[in-house]
């Protein structure tokens, strides 16, 4: 049996610290282990083990900017954070995306946005849980290790030249090519919500990445309506 994935909730508004502690802790599979008013009170907590934090950006003593580098810099690896906040000014969303977040949703919102959102990281956690694992590798997994020396076709990160077209991010290119494999092809939905990002955003890195040969894409067309486009890592070469 699974454990839950335990929550703290960071908020300086204690109505909103105890709206979304009730809905996170209605939410299968997340137990909320306690929540805070301030940054350095979050840093406490986390400090004792914590797999998910809400975190708001507005916070009556440091930032929320400042308590996700505070986080980061003490190496709390484990610790996952999706910002739940009403800042959306382009300078506190870029810091919170390039502190790989793994969510941002702005305040307000309803609780079924918050219930998909969770049900999705649980699923991506689960996920990213069992890469971490030894698990059997499949023929072609085989064959490649043996020609490349490793499972991967491509290193993510190596896999594409350092110099981005303007507006595209590295960090964000990264939970991209994370959320591509090079056996079963994905659809932009997919990578979109294993990345994180919005449906637009990761169709523009996706367009990116096939335009310099990193991934390769193909179609799968049902019994009507247009072909589904599809997309994993190309083979090294």
């Amino acid at each position: 049996m699974t454990a839950d994935i335990r929550v703290l909730v960071v908020d300086d508004d204690a109505g909103a610290r105890a709206l979304h502690a009730r809905w996170v802790s209605a939410t299968e599979g997340f137990t909320v282990i306690g929540s805070a008013a301030s940054g350095r009170a979050a840093l406490g907590f986390v400090e004792h083990g914590v797999d998910l934090v809400l975190l708001d950006m507005r916070l009556p003593d440091i930032s929320g900017i400042e308590v996700l580098h505070r986080i980061r810099i003490a190496g709390a690896i484990d610790t996952d954070v999706l910002v739940v906040s009403s800042s959306r000014d382009q300078v506190t969303v870029r810091q919170a995306l390039a502190a790989q977040v793994v969510g941002y949703l702005i305040k307000p919102f309803e609780r079924e946005v918050l219930r998909d959102r969770l049900l999705a990281y649980a699923a991506e956690r689960q996920q990213r849980d069992a890469s971490d694992r030894d698990v059997p590798l499949a023929q072609g997994e085989v064959d490649r290790l043996l020609t490349t020396g490793s499972v991967r076709t491509v290193a993510p990160a190596s896999a594409v030249p350092a110099e981005l077209p303007k507006g595209l991010s590295r960090v964000t290119l990264d939970r991209v090519l994370t959320a591509l494999g090079p056996v079963t092809p994905v659809s932009v939905d997919d990578v979109a919500a294993s990345a994180g990002v919005s449906r637009a955003t990761a169709r523009r890195y996706l367009d990116h990445l096939v335009a310099i040969g990193a991934i390769d894409l193909a179609h799968r067309y049902g019994r009507r309506g247009r072909p589904q486009v599809l997309y994993r890592l190309a083979p090294a070469h």
